[in-house]
């Protein structure tokens, strides 16, 4: 009896052992179905990662190249910065152009203000104001000395050594090609020449060889005294260097010597009170520019040209 009695214990702790089992294997299979339920809900957020790990690696690459960008824009700054000042300037062909623009607006300028001073020949007129000889021969003749001038200011403008001279022909272009300007004009209101048809200076008491002491004053190469040949211009164009600031000075103190005459001799016998103001405004201005290039003609060891 005992013994059957224990072999029924066995089946039963056999039995309970056998449900005991099943009920662990139940809940490892109800275990392991939760965890694909939770993996399946967690597959968006799993995507999201994804997403973002794309999105900072976007952002890593923006950032090198943002970075490799401003290194080369860096790198250029360098380059330019490095870079001399002469490499930087502008071409002569551009400077030339835009001198050459320059020159006329002045020219402009200085006939439209002419006209406008001379506004009164529009109307009937007393005949001591009338232009005299005097008025339009020095209008005539003036233009034509100041243009040489204007032709020497713009090559030492251009090719002067020292910023000194370069400064002082660009001054002298500038306002001499003004001066033109205004006398055009008024010989335009006087219904007269640009230029007078025969021998220059006739409107001068002793005309041509009146004037000057030297025998440049006297020479048949220049058409009035002060003047360059052209011989003289195209040595001035050839020169650099000091060379070329010491010709320049020289020739420059020339031209105005022999202009001073012309406007003095205005100053005293022209008929309009604008032709006399403006003569004057010449012998005061050259008058101070011949002073300084005598002390820059000093400072390079050179002497002024004979006159």
């Amino acid at each position: 009896m005992r013994d059957t009695g224990d072999e029924r214990d066995e089946q039963q702790t056999g039995q309970g052992t056998s449900e005991t089992g099943d009920t662990g294997r139940h809940a490892d299979e109800q275990a392991a179905a939760e965890r694909r339920d939770a993996g399946k809900d967690a597959a968006p957020d799993t995507g999201d990662g994804k997403q973002s790990d794309l999105a900072a690696a976007d952002a890593a690459e923006d950032a090198d190249g943002g970075g490799d960008a401003a290194g080369e824009h860096d790198e250029l700054d360098a380059v330019e910065d490095d870079e001399p000042e002469f490499g930087r300037r502008t071409p002569a062909w551009a400077r030339a152009l835009v001198y050459g623009a320059a020159a006329l607006a002045l020219l402009l300028v200085g006939a439209t203000v002419g006209l406008v001073i001379g506004r009164w020949q529009s109307t009937p007129v007393a005949e001591e104001d009338k232009p005299n000889a005097v008025d339009i021969g020095f209008c005539q003749d003036m233009s034509v000395h100041h243009r040489q001038a204007v032709e020497m200011g713009d090559i030492a403008r251009l090719r002067g050594h020292s910023r000194e001279v370069r400064v002082l022909g660009y001054d002298i272009s500038s306002t001499q090609n003004g001066q033109i300007g205004r006398m055009q004009g008024w010989l335009t209101l006087w219904d007269a020449p640009a230029q007078a048809p025969g021998e220059l200076m006739t409107w001068m008491k002793g005309g041509h060889g009146g004037h000057g002491t030297g025998q440049h004053a006297q020479s048949d190469d220049v058409p009035m005294p002060g003047m360059a040949t052209e011989q003289e211009m195209r040595k001035l164009r050839r020169l650099s260097g000091r060379e070329f600031d010491v010709f320049f000075l020289q020739l420059m103190l020339r031209h105005h010597q022999g202009g001073t005459a012309m406007a003095e001799y205005a100053v005293e016998h022209a008929r309009i009170p604008a032709v006399r103001a403006l003569a004057q405004s010449m012998l005061d201005s050259q008058g101070s520019e011949m002073k300084v290039m005598r002390a820059m003609l000093e400072q390079l060891g050179a002497e002024p040209l004979p006159f």
